[in-house]
């Protein structure tokens, strides 16, 4: 039925000008109207849909069959609304005239003459009764539609169940071969009754064989650890509020091992009482071994890419620095050379970090100098250091194996190692009561498969250097987490978090391990770990011969390949490498110089950075270059070392580096040694 003919007024009075007059009151109101010739008119209109009918009491005298018909067949929402305009009468109505009035049942009767306001009144509170019939109307439609979703889905409810009820029966079968495939084994514990039901690996698990004992909830908890048995009483107590089981523990099998377990189950209560819980049974031991020295890995392997990257450019800066401000003490008169410097210089301090040190140690990818040494040696020679950083009000005590194995290390590194756990330790007694003392010692010993499984280093002989004090320990919640970077447990202000980090790289460098002993109250002990060397120990090399050799300045035409990707540093080299008279030749990348590689001009050295952008570092090109030009010398610089590999590869010497940040002297001592055919 169109909208338009749910509002509308159908007129019926044939007589005179009424229906004329009717409807100009209407539509000047704007209520839809429209007249109708006759009675037939009138409910065809009144079948098309109307929202009221206003009608004449004589037009009411005919025949009125077909219209009480069409009102017996109203819907069940229906009540439709009548106004008759009734002529007045000095008596009753008659009979027959009532009862035409009471059929029509909804009706408002109103008496001629009828002014205009009562008209489109009672006009209007016709077509407000008729809307809300049309809103019951709509909430039985959506009732009526609303049951009939019902109906489908409880049909598709009743299909689906069946379906899943199959699908559960056939399942079920496979259930126990499933779990037993996945290593888990199943259970059931009644309290009630005391039944206990469980699948072959549940006992094999405890370590029992084919009879094991009868199992109830304290039996079971009797086989936890006495350290986890509160965890596990606590587990089964909060049952009763979440009505599961989650717990892992470590349990003590019949045969004494030490194994770690996951219990998972739910309840089914009666009442207030959990009668029963089942579930599942796991043996977590070897998963939880691999998850936590996976954890730890990808941990600090994260840390360390992330700090090595933010190293990389705190050297880069730096050796704008310490380059600019070289060159500035050299040429001082010459002050617009000089203002330019230093606005480098300034603008790269500003942006550097005195951390860059410890974050390249422990991501290791700092660049070391590893030496065959006898670390007593280093120990003595470093002891008055450490006894200064110390204080007078601790003890520090050196116990020395004579017979200690030589070991290969960065000393310089090994030397910041130590003195970084001698401040924790002296950190750690301060504001104690009792003697405060340190002791340094060194042993060999030898480590096999159990005690280095999750260490990441093979089996074998190593010698150890241990630093120990009297202080206050570290909580166990907290000794797993003393290596990570910016983990510290000194006072705000009173340490970066960065010193234990700085020796866990350092120790992972050198192929060992660090690890840490405590206890509340009794004092700590930290141990770094280096595999014996097979290789003789040698001497330290002094700074009195490399500091004693002259200045070298560029012979005739001597030309430098100088591949640099960073402009601030590559206009400092640049500006140095003129200094020192020599013809310089830049490339930006790795590809740019092999194309100068390729050509005919003179090169005498090649000097590169080590990372640079483009899929060819330092090292490499370096490699292509004495392929391309056999002979031709090398020296490399660098801050940062891009993975461990390259890293080891330059630290054994097989080519020269230096490392940034450095000043111009240094860069004419570098291309000396290279170029009169010495190793740096």
């Amino acid at each position: 039925m169109p909208v338009a003919h749910e509002e509308r007024i159908l007129i019926l009075a044939p007589r005179g000008r009424d229906a004329a007059v009717i409807g100009q009151v209407l539509a000047g109101t704007g209520t839809p109207a429209q007249a109708c010739p006759d009675l037939t008119g009138w409910l065809d209109g009144l079948r098309a849909g109307a929202g009221a009918a206003l009608v004449t009491e004589e037009a009411l005298e005919g025949d009125l069959t077909d219209l009480f018909a069409w009102l017996d067949a109203q819907p069940a929402w229906s009540d439709f609304p009548f106004i008759v305009l009734a002529t007045r009468q000095a008596g009753r109505r008659s009979e027959r005239a009532s009862q035409r009035l009471a059929r029509l049942a909804n009706v408002v009767l109103l008496e001629r003459p009828v002014n205009a306001e009562t008209l489109v009144s009672a006009a209007a509170s016709a077509l407000r009764a008729r809307r809300r019939q049309y809103q019951a109307r709509g909430h039985l439609l959506e009732r009526e539609r609303a049951q009939a979703q019902l109906r489908l889905a409880n049909e598709d409810l009743e299909r689906r169940v069946a379906e899943r009820t199959r699908e559960v029966e056939t399942a079920h079968e496979t259930l126990a071969f499933a779990l037993d495939a996945a290593g888990m084994a199943s259970w059931d514990l009644d309290d009630r009754t005391g039944a206990a039901r469980r699948s072959p690996r549940f006992d094999a698990v405890f370590g029992y064989g084919e009879a094991g004992p009868h199992w109830d909830r304290e039996s079971l908890i009797a086989h936890v650890v006495e350290e986890d048995r509160d965890i596990a009483e606590r587990a089964f107590a909060a049952t009763r509020e979440t009505g599961t089981l989650d717990l892992e523990c470590r349990i003590r099998r019949a045969d004494g091992q030490v194994r770690w377990i996951a219990l998972r189950g739910r309840v089914r209560d009666e009442g207030d009482t959990a009668t029963r819980i089942a579930g599942i049974l796991m043996d977590r031991t070897d998963q939880r071994f691999t998850e936590e020295a996976l954890r730890q890995a990808q941990k600090m392997e994260a840390i360390g890419q992330l700090t090595g990257g933010v190293a990389h450019d705190f050297n880069n800066l730096l050796t704008v620095i310490v380059g600019g401000l070289d060159m500035m003490l050299r040429r001082p008169e010459q002050v617009e050379r000089v203002k330019r410097l230093a606005e480098a210089a300034m603008g790269a301090a500003r942006r550097g970090e005195q951390l860059t040190q410890q974050l390249l140690a422990f991501s290791r990818r700092q660049m070391l100098r590893p030496q065959t040494l006898n670390p007593n040696r280093l120990l003595l020679d470093f002891k008055p250091l450490a006894e200064r950083a110390a204080g007078g009000a601790v003890a520090l005590a050196f116990d020395l194996d004579p017979a200690i194995d030589p070991i290969r290390i960065d000393p310089a590194q090994f030397e910041a190692a130590v003195l970084n756990l001698v401040v924790n330790a002296r950190d750690a007694m301060e504001g104690r009561d009792g003697p405060a003392r340190i002791a340094v010692t060194s042993r060999n010993i030898h480590l096999g498969t159990s005690a280095v499984a999750d260490k990441g280093v093979p089996p074998g002989p190593y010698v150890t250097v241990s630093v120990t004090d009297t202080g206050s320990g570290i909580p166990s919640d907290a000794l797993p987490r003393v290596f990570e970077p910016f983990f510290t447990t000194k006072e705000v202000g009173k340490g970066t978090g960065l010193g234990l980090s700085q020796v866990y790289g350092f120790t992972r460098s050198a192929n060992g391990f660090a690890r840490i002993e405590s206890e509340v109250g009794r004092g700590t002990t930290v141990s770094l770990c280096f595999p014996r060397s097979t290789d003789p120990a040698g001497e330290e090399p002094g700074t009195g011969p490399v500091s004693a050799i002259p200045l070298r300045r560029a012979g005739a035409g001597e030309t430098v390949l100088l591949v640099e990707d960073d402009e601030p540093v590559l206009a400092m080299a640049v500006e140095s490498l003129e200094e020192l008279r020599y013809r310089v030749v830049v490339a930006r990348n790795a590809a740019e110089a092999l194309e100068h590689l390729r050509g005919v001009e003179r090169i005498d050295i090649l000097f590169s950075d080590v990372v640079m952008p483009g899929g060819m570092n330092g090292s490499q090109l370096a490699v292509e270059a004495q392929r391309l030009r056999p002979g031709i010398k090398v020296l490399l610089t660098s801050g940062y070392v891009a993975n461990l590999d390259e890293g080891q590869v330059i630290g054994r010497g097989e080519l020269p580096v230096l490392s940034k940040p450095y000043r111009r002297d240094e860069l004419a001592r570098s291309l000396r040694l290279v170029l009169g055919g010495e190793r740096r």
